[in-house]
């Protein structure tokens, strides 16, 4: 018969490793679009299969490329240095809001095939903000 391991440090630390390994996904994720938003322009963007740039305003474009590599900083930094660490949860969050407004865009434009990546990156997002805050918080450096 096997036995659960109920000891509550290594859950902790399960969930840290977990937590840390989503945050890493996530991180890589949203760093390579974001990065692709500000270094290309909307021609590129919409050949690289990004139909939705061709109409959208540079700026916004630029703005969305930033937020995203922000976040993808955000989910990184402040729990590896322990400086502010709750900045990750913020990050996280404001990636999901950015994954809501994406679906909202392609919902908008028929494509509904890509809904699907956008939910799992919202899903593993906020599973960093409730996990961050629920079952592996990281302390601030004290």
């Amino acid at each position: 018969m096997k036995t659960i391991d109920t000891n509550p440090v290594q859950t902790s630390k399960r969930w840290h490793i977990g937590l840390w390994v989503a945050q890493g996904l996530l991180a890589a994720m949203f760093l390579m679009a974001g990065a692709t938003k500000l270094m290309s322009g909307s021609a590129e963007l919409v050949a690289m299969g990004m139909g939705w740039a061709e109409n959208a305003p540079f700026l916004l474009i630029k703005f969305i490329g930033l937020a995203e590599v922000a976040g993808a900083l955000g989910l990184i930094l402040p729990a590896a240095t322990r400086i502010m660490p709750h900045l990750t949860k913020w990050a996280a969050g404001g990636l999901c809001v950015v994954m809501v407004l994406a679906s909202g865009v392609h919902i908008s434009r028929g494509e509904f095939e890509v809904v699907p990546v956008n939910a799992i990156l919202f899903a593993l997002a906020a599973l960093v903000v409730w996990g961050r805050t629920n079952k592996a918080p990281i302390a601030p450096r004290g």
